[in-house]
């Protein structure tokens, strides 16, 4: 260490003392003895004296307390922010252009399903729809995010091969409509279930591919825990009144079904998830100022 940082070092610490040494503040500390250090030496050079550049550097940077008070002020920006990755424009026009056949082919088999007229182009259709939407789920993996890395090549291609086994096996089905052929309902079931396997294998053997900054917002968020640790009385509310909605959507369900038919049942399992709806909202989410689960004032 020089003696000018030397200067620097203990003329900062006395501009420090009594101010609470965040991770903020020291950062700022830092950032300033490095300007300091090379205000001083272009004063040097102008022929001024070691003392007097160093005061003269910290008289020019001014108060420290409210420089310090200041930044701790400023809201930090987002931490996404910092880490934004723009979609390159190439990978953008390739998915446009993939989308486009893809709607076509989903269009055709829709009419196909309602006009046996175009039944002919049910085969086309299937095929081009399975490989489009298998090319843009791969190349959407294989592009890096503000929040991920890409996926390898070969893993990416296996995501991409198992959404188009899946498409095709849906296409499959939506060919045999109305008839209902043994052979495509045969070749549909292969390729879902082949779907399925892929899918649960490559979910179960997948690696975290988040990036660090990511990774510690998952962590932080982690450390809120769960709205019904600590208090089981509210979880066994919870459960009860659960048990309750339902039973009485369900029991509604059977006597609108009996008296008024199905054209109107329905409403009751409606009715039964809008107020599972407003439960979920009353008892996990709270109003400012109030306390999670508090028991009533008496």
């Amino acid at each position: 260490m020089t003696d000018d940082s030397l200067a620097i070092h203990r003329l900062l610490d006395e501009a420090f003392a009594g101010i609470e040494m965040t991770p903020e503040a020291r950062d700022l500390k830092e950032e300033m003895r490095a300007n300091l250090v090379a205000r001083m030496a272009e004063l040097e050079r102008s022929g001024v004296s070691r003392d007097a550049s160093a005061q003269r550097a910290m008289a020019e940077l001014g108060d420290i307390r409210s420089i310090v008070t200041e930044t701790a002020a400023t809201p930090p920006a987002p931490a996404w922010r910092d880490q934004r990755v723009r979609p390159r424009p190439a990978y953008v026009v390739r998915t446009l252009l993939l989308s486009l056949p893809a709607a076509a082919a989903l269009a055709v088999l829709v009419w196909s399903v309602l006009d046996t007229a175009v039944a002919g182009w049910q085969p086309l259709a299937v095929a081009v729809l399975a490989v489009a939407g298998g090319v843009i789920v791969a190349d959407a993996l294989r592009q890096e995010t503000t929040a991920s890395y890409p996926l390898p090549v070969g893993r990416a291609v296996s995501y991409g091969t198992a959404t188009a086994a899946g498409l095709a096996g849906a296409g499959c089905v939506a060919a045999a409509y109305p008839q209902w052929p043994v052979g495509l309902l045969v070749a549909a079931g292969v390729l879902l279930i082949a779907a399925a396997v892929a899918f649960t294998y490559l979910g179960v053997t997948q690696t975290n591919r988040h990036k660090p900054w990511m990774v510690r917002l998952q962590r932080e968020h982690e450390e809120i825990g769960d709205v019904f640790a600590g208090d089981p009385a509210a979880a066994a509310r919870f459960g009860i009144y659960t048990a309750a909605i339902w039973i009485a959507a369900l029991a509604g369900f059977v006597v609108l079904t009996f008296t008024v038919g199905w054209a109107w049942s329905w409403l009751a399992l409606l009715g039964g998830l809008l107020v599972m709806l407003l439960l979920l909202a009353r008892t996990m989410f709270h109003p400012h100022g109030s306390e999670p689960h508090s028991p009533a004032r008496r």
